[in-house]
């Protein structure tokens, strides 16, 4: 078959993703990637077929400003623009995406669940679609905050309205999406979709958490499935160039792709270890200078680079120091290994509050994350058990999870002829999308 994957423009999406569509490749079938020119060169699997979309809107180089914008908002005004950026690629999938799904015989699509595109586009052109979380899952529930909130579990009614409150504040912040996700709803002829969680997939639901990790839920539907993280095969990373002793514990610190410029961070991070007799490594993502990297092994550093084979960092580390980003959390847990969480953005504070519930890790918000404070955290996590105890049992549950393979396995089962609710999708003759795609066009013009 023929799969188009739809997802936001950021490496950790990408990653995830492509990792399945190269399970899917491996099987024979066909994958095609649609987002703005930038996103090509995320892409590692020469055989995925890459469309450049947004030409106009969307130009090549624009991604380096919405990436940066990304990471850093800023007060008020920035987060606004966050969100402005959400709506535009959003509105620019949908409008220019049509054309190329009915000109290319898509007929899959692969959604991930941060980008409502992929559910409108699939619902609006009557295409089967798998929807994907590659963050914390947005489906709804009243005792699950919302995946950028920074708490627990509710387990009273007094929770429940917390989350009530604060999504609602969200919703409102969230408005412009929302404004193109009913435009393009009503544009396509659908009813109730308003968020994210209103463009999911009715026939398969695949997340990279699983049960054991993620907050108790009630109202997931049967056709969600926790498989774990979405990667590639070990064996494809390199080992991992760095000398160490074996008589002093050994951490990984990384703040991820888009956070990896946090210098005063990354040097409180250094003094704490360096403190505690710990041997570091750094990774950020090559988003520091030759300089700060010098000054990060001036402040207790053991070695300090753009990028380390994470996978592998983490299987010899003893404890990792992360922001708290799903992908690098579930490497974590996958390797057994124990959690520093520094939230910084985006479902981040979520994840951490799953880390501490979870008992694999503690969580720290970075503006009291002074080095007293991490020593503390660092010490505790190495001399009390229980936290690699319980990330041992966690890591079996992701070992066991089943990965990309396992979601290529139910991306193929939803699609079988006997799959609930896939028959009764309409049908969209290739021209008939097309038009489609001319018209709205017009419309947004």
């Amino acid at each position: 078959m023929h799969f188009a994957f739809i997802a936001p423009p950021f490496t950790s999406h990408v990653r995830a993703l492509e990792a399945l569509a190269s399970v899917l490749l491996n099987r024979g079938h066909r994958v095609s990637w649609l987002h703005q020119a930038d996103v090509s060169p995320l892409l590692h699997d020469q055989r995925i077929e890459f469309h450049a979309l947004g030409a106009s809107t969307h130009p090549a180089g624009q991604l380096e400003t919405i990436v940066a914008r990304a990471a850093n908002p800023g007060g008020v005004g920035g987060l606004r623009r966050v969100i402005g950026d959400v709506a535009s690629g959003t509105d620019m999938l949908c409008r220019e995406a049509p054309a190329v799904l009915a000109r290319h015989g898509v007929e899959v699509i692969v959604a991930d669940q941060m980008e409502a595109a992929g559910g409108l586009l699939a619902a609006g052109l009557g295409l089967p679609f798998i929807s994907v979380a590659c963050a914390l899952p947005v489906n709804r529930d009243p005792r699950v905050p919302l995946p950028v909130m920074p708490w627990g579990y509710a387990q009273d009614q007094r929770g429940e309205q917390l989350n009530e409150g604060s999504t609602r504040v969200y919703d409102w912040l969230m408005t412009p999406h929302e404004r193109v996700i009913q435009r393009h709803a009503e544009h396509f002829g659908l009813e109730g979709r308003r968020t994210l969680a209103d463009c999911l997939s009715p026939i398969a639901q695949i997340s990279q958490t699983t049960a054991g990790f993620d907050f108790p839920r009630a109202d997931l539907p049967a056709h969600f499935h926790h498989v774990g993280p979405l990667r590639g095969p070990l064996v494809a990373e390199p080992p991992l160039d760095l000398e160490l002793n074996d008589s002093r514990p050994f951490v990984f610190a990384s703040l991820g792709t888009l956070q990896g410029g946090r210098l005063g961070l990354f040097q409180r991070i250094a003094r704490a270890c360096r403190a505690e007799g710990l041997q570091l490594l750094i990774a950020h993502c090559d988003r520091l200078n030759g300089a700060q990297a010098a000054a990060l092994v001036q402040a207790g550093a053991c070695a300090v680079t753009g990028f380390a084979p994470q996978r592998t960092a983490l299987a010899r580390a003893d404890l990792v120091v992360t922001h708290a980003g799903l992908n690098t959390a579930m490497d974590a847990l996958e390797a057994g290994t124990p959690q520093l969480a520094l939230p910084l953005a985006f479902d981040q504070p979520g994840v951490a509050a799953r880390i501490a519930h979870a008992g694999t890790g503690i969580k720290l918000l970075p503006p009291l994350a002074s080095v007293r404070a991490m020593r503390r955290a660092l010490r505790t996590l190495l001399s009390e058990p229980q936290f690699a105890e319980r990330t041992r049992v966690l890591g079996r549950e992701v070992a066991a999870a089943g990965g990309a393979e396992r979601a290529a396995d139910i991306v193929e089962a939803a699609l079988g002829p006997a799959t609930p609710g896939l028959r009764a999708a309409p049908s969209v003759h290739p021209r008939s999308a097309a038009a489609s795609a001319a018209t709205s066009q017009a419309i947004h013009a």
